[in-house]
């Protein structure tokens, strides 16, 4: 029986909030719960928004909150040479085509609202697409060819979701170029967490639905790179009063705040508990006693919303 395994993995460009929090606490919940081992993998690729500091501060926020792991992984930027190999791949089926449209010149050609990026539409391919490509330029841009077909995803929570990825996102990149000239760039998320996953024998990945898109796009490269795809699991946002995604835009929801106001790790842990359908009324819960009560049943499939009370409770 193959071994499950699941990862936490923080992306370093900005400190850990409270929609983090709860996503990570879920995953570490049903990991355990389920005998699933975990690794820890800092994501650290999106460079011009990596906060350094952020690095060491997101695992120790997450061992004050009492979530553990099996295995620490190296920073995702260390090693390239998978990504390498997997562009190789796809350049070798005459999947990937060289792009340096800038993204103005995209936006001007596929119309779209101020909540997206511009679709990429095939009528942008080069001739030349779809030539094999024999050792891909590290120091380009690559976009991966994407067909107008369906692509099906059988969440295990979110349930059974359908993308036309040739209408929702077109040919996506898999490899940009670096900002100095003829330095290496380097893979995009979409190409780097399918690799990683599948090299670190990740067999189920826990994350906010608003990926679901993004699980779309990889279980593509999945198949085209010959990897086995995971199981699926995302879980609903927390959302601001707004409407939107927690973020920044709704003042400072940060943990490491929080934990300079006094809050304990056990009044975190109990406004998740509550967040999750596990209690009634906000109360302070240890992790060892979340994880005895979480029942992924009574997780609400729609998002929550952080209020005035959560607020009041914390502070």
């Amino acid at each position: 029986m193959t071994e499950r395994c699941t990862r936490l993995a923080p992306s370093p460009t900005g400190a850990l909030h409270l929609g983090n929090v709860r996503t990570f606490l879920v995953n570490w919940a049903l990991a355990r719960q389920n005998g699933w081992s975990i690794l820890m993998r800092i994501e650290d690729l999106d460079h011009p928004r990596v906060k350094p500091e952020t690095i060491e501060s997101t695992r120790e926020e997450l061992q004050w909150l009492g979530l553990d792991w099996e295995h620490e992984m190296p920073l995702q930027s260390t090693d390239l040479q998978p990504c390498h190999a997997a562009l190789e791949q796809l350049g070798a089926t005459g999947r990937i085509y060289r792009c340096d449209l800038s993204r103005s010149e995209i936006e001007r050609s596929a119309p779209h609202d101020d909540e997206q990026q511009a679709t990429f539409p095939a009528k942008l391919r080069p001739a030349d697409a779809g030539k094999r490509i024999e050792c891909p330029s590290l120091t380009c841009n690559w976009r991966l060819m994407v067909d107008d077909c369906t692509e099906v995803i059988d969440d295990q929570f979110a349930g059974t979701h359908q993308f036309a990825l040739s209408k929702s996102c077109g040919d996506f990149p898999v490899w940009t170029a670096a900002r100095k000239p003829g330095a290496d760039g380097g893979p995009t998320y979409q190409l780097a967490v399918v690799v990683d996953d599948a090299r670190q024998a990740v067999t189920d990945v826990v994350r906010g639905d608003d990926l679901l898109e993004s699980a779309a796009r990889q279980q593509m490269l999945y198949r085209l790179l010959d990897r086995p795809c995971p199981n699926w699991w995302h879980v609903p946002l927390v959302r601001g009063p707004d409407g939107k995604r927690l973020a920044k835009r709704h003042g400072d929801t940060r943990l490491a705040s929080f934990r300079t106001r006094g809050c304990t790790a056990e009044q975190i842990i109990g406004l998740m508990a509550y967040w999750c359908g596990m209690t009634a009324t906000r109360t302070t819960m240890p992790a060892t006693d979340f994880l005895s009560a979480f029942d992924l049943a009574k997780l609400p499939s729609e998002d929550v919303t952080l209020g005035p009370e959560d607020l009041q409770w914390l502070c």
